[in-house]
């Protein structure tokens, strides 16, 4: 009935209800109540109306307004609250607590435009998301929690990852869980409205509470960073031979004769690269670096290579390293052990004397290294120790050749405009139990600068070589740093009463290189340096040579790492078969080589990442015992809701803003903080006492309270004009400190990065607007 209506309506237009009961055959004390029934049912669902003559006529449909949107990936704060990215060009947008609907951290979303950025006055633009275009969340791993509260399920889990809000349950499973497990869970069901919780099942229990090292386990597992290897890989990985036989050494540069040795960490045992040096007559260095030939045994399309592509790098944690490749290869045939012929790929350079290279060859190659050196060993040579020089004698010449060479090469690199992050590395010391007992600073000295000047030396042969036969390659690009990051930086450089040439759109290495050079040595010198670091943008793989900024490099690669690094491998992959080009192994490299520069540069974020939470949770587990004592500390960054504090060992904590005596301006361009009524100011690189009040392993986070001293600094308010005018200033109301602290190192206070768009002076729009104005121009056409 209701289609015949609708039917006859469009067909001949607006009628009264008479006409509509005879053209549809309805007259009559029986079919005509029928037909008024329907009439009224179409009216309240909108899709017909009468006029006020009493005719009826469809309703016309009002089309929506189509509302622009835009995808990206969002970001999630712990809070609640989150960013969008959209493209590394942009800023990122703020999306509300309110407004993030049901995505998760890292999942790709639809969002629409609530409100534009405001470059004049620094905000961002504010989205809301309205769907989900692709998940991120796949897995979770945490701790079992028996709970009866919904009893279709056997518990949830509680993870680590803090950016997730809701409980994720977990179904009943035919194995018994006791609660004190430790499980990994495939996500079934997601949150939606009306349906606030996850759901999954157990898809594996990677171990129990109270298991050594299972901290550090739950938080490789929760990235997928797996330590056990598939079954075919290990079997291809038992099949490579203990030693090369004559047939492997076929076609190579026999470098056996040459004085070879490995300089490496006490610790190490996956040697894969060694060195060898001679002076020439022409009073040139001749520098060979040789590389484990680890492509030889790990071949295109083998299980081997299948199992290092998915992993992409090693990665180094406080109590272990999981290895890209087996120990099998890299402790055994691929480790340049002493006194054992060993397969490698050389880059043997002659070098000036004002560190050019000025002829090189890049070769297959045998050696035999003589001794494995240490970095405390070589340093002790240098300095003279007898007893070291008698027993190394044979190489105790090359050593101090070596030495030459590095102080050249380094200030070689030093008048490019090579900058040099100078900024202080802590390891862990564990015990038997994964207990963290130390934090020692590593020590840098002649031996480990020198070897990574030859490795360095090596890259840079290797990349200008295939960048000028014009062949397809993997470089290491590091880009120049973008404007906005660099202006921070210079706006508190300034203050230091040092001039730097340029502005933060056109800057130089050098300028940058001469700031630091004058403030060495200063208070705040090694924040500044970390600011420094943390302007720059993240190097990265790519197919297209962009240079080194950091090291102002033309050409970079990374050649010298194939047991530890898929990237190096694939180098020495593409060294082998160009010896031969052909047509098909470039368009071969052509193709593949994309996609690896893009896994590569992902799975190195991922590695950096688990490095990071893992020393942040060991750090937190360390302090536990020194609650309550003092200490005295720098403030190594400042924020609007506080101060990051640094120790001497590189802890870091955070002393919010809601634990200060007194209200505090927060000044951007300074990076300080002041009191309204002290006039006691704290900024970055300023010494200052603290007390811990709380390390929470858990979560990583480091609370500190301070402490009037010595160290306090008093200046002259500078009264705003709102003050003159006699208005009442009220201390802003703030959310619990643990919901803001973030991690600064890596992303430093993101909630706040759309003040960065201040310092933007190229006025240039949005791209939503752009987008915008392209769909009004095509509705107008």
């Amino acid at each position: 009935m209701n289609e015949n209506i609708i039917a006859y309506l469009k067909e001949h237009g607006k009628v009264n209800i008479n006409d509509l009961a005879a053209g549809l055959d309805m007259t009559g004390a029986e079919k005509f109540p029928l037909l008024v029934k329907e009439i009224s049912q179409l009216e309240s669902q909108g899709e017909l109306r009468f006029d006020d003559s009493g005719s009826l006529a469809l309703r016309k449909k009002v089309e929506k307004k189509k509302e622009i949107t835009v995808t990206g990936v969002f970001r999630a704060n712990k809070a609640g609250f989150g960013f969008l990215s959209v493209d590394e060009d942009e800023d990122d947008m703020f999306v509300g607590r309110n407004d993030v609907g049901h995505a998760v951290d890292g999942d790709t979303v639809e969002a629409v435009i609530k409100k534009p950025a405001n470059r004049l006055k620094g905000t961002a633009a504010e989205v809301r998301i309205v769907g989900i275009v692709e998940r991120s969340l796949k897995t979770v791993v945490g701790k079992f929690i028996l709970d009866d509260e919904k009893p279709k399920y056997a518990g949830y889990i509680k993870s680590k990852n803090q950016k997730i809000q809701q409980k994720i349950y977990i179904k009943k499973e035919p194995v018994v869980l006791d609660g004190t497990e430790i499980i990994k869970v495939d996500i079934d069901k997601y949150p939606t409205r009306g349906h606030d919780y996850f759901v999954g099942h157990v898809r594996d229990i990677v171990g129990h509470q109270g298991d050594v090292g299972i901290d550090v386990l739950e938080v490789l597992e929760s990235m997928d960073i797996k330590s056990e290897f598939p079954e075919d890989v290990m079997a291809e990985a038992n099949a490579v031979p203990d030693a090369p036989s004559e047939k492997d050494l076929i076609g190579r540069v026999d470098l056996r004769n040459e004085i070879t040795f490995t300089i490496d960490g006490a610790d190490a045992k996956d040697l894969d690269d060694a060195v060898h040096i001679k002076l020439l007559d022409n009073g040139n260095f001749e520098l060979g670096v040789h590389i484990a030939d680890v492509s030889y045994y790990v071949t295109e399309g083998s299980a081997l290579n299948r199992e290092a592509v998915a992993r992409g790098t090693s990665v180094y944690v406080t109590d272990r390293v999981v290895p890209m490749l087996p120990e099998r290869l890299s402790n055994g045939i691929c480790s340049l052990n002493p006194n054992v012929d060993r397969l490698t790929q050389s880059c043997l350079m002659e070098i000036d004397r004002n560190g050019h290279v000025v002829n090189h060859q890049i070769c297959q190659s045998v050696i035999k290294t003589t001794f494995r050196m240490t970095y405390s060993d070589v340093n002790d040579i240098i300095a003279g120790d007898e007893e070291l020089i008698e027993k190394y004698q044979p190489i105790v010449e090359s050593i101090h050749h070596m030495a030459a060479l590095h102080n050249i090469l380094e200030k070689m690199r030093v008048r490019r405009g090579a900058l040099n992050f100078d900024t202080s590395d802590a390891k862990i010391i564990v015990n038997d139990k994964g207990m963290p007992v130390d934090i020692v600073i590593r020590e840098r000295g002649i031996a480990e600068r020198m070897i990574e000047s030859f490795m360095l030396a090596a890259n840079e042969t290797v990349a200008e070589h295939f960048a000028k036969r014009k062949l397809p390659f993997i470089y290491r690009i590091h880009e120049d740093p973008k404007a906005e990051k660099l202006q921070k930086f210079l706006d508190y450089a300034s203050i230091f009463g040092v001039q730097i040439h340029g502005t933060a759109n056109k800057i130089s290495q050098q300028a940058l290189q001469d700031f630091m050079a004058k403030v060495e040595g200063k208070p705040g010198a090694e924040v500044l340096n970390m600011m420094l670091l943390r302007s720059m943008q993240q190097a990265r793989y790519s197919e297209h040579n962009h240079g080194h900024y950091g090291l102002a490099a033309e050409y970079y690669t990374h050649f010298t790492s194939p047991i530890r690094r898929y990237p190096d491998l694939l180098v020495h992959r593409m060294i082998r078969e160009y010896t031969q080009v052909t047509d098909e192994k470039i368009e071969h490299f052509r193709n593949v080589i994309p996609e690896l520069a893009t896994s590569s540069s992902t799975l190195e974020r991922r590695a950096i990442d688990a490095e990071r939470v893992v020393e942040a949770m060991k750090k937190a587990e360390y302090m536990e015992e020194y609650v309550g004592q003092e200490f005295d500390g720098v403030v190594a960054s400042v924020v609007k809701f506080g101060m990051f504090i640094e120790l001497p060992n590189t802890i870091e904590g955070l002393v919010h803003i809601t634990t200060l005596p007194e209200f505090y301006n927060y000044n951007e361009r300074t990076l300080t903080l002041q009191g309204e009524k002290s006039g006691k100011v704290f900024r970055v690189g300023q010494q200052i006492k603290i007390k811990l009040t709380r390390a929470d392993k858990e979560t990583g986070d480091i609370d500190f309270e301070y402490i009037p001293s010595d160290y306090d600094v008093i200046e002259k308010v500078k009264k705003s004009r709102k003050d003159r005018s006699g208005k009442d200033k009220r201390r802003p109301k703030s959310d619990n400190h643990k919901d803001h602290k973030k991690d600064h190192k890596s992303n430093k206070q993101r909630n706040h990065k759309s003040s960065k768009s201040s310092s933007k002076k190229s006025g240039k729009k949005p791209f939503y607007k752009e987008v915008a104005k392209k769909k009004t121009r095509k509705a107008k056409k």
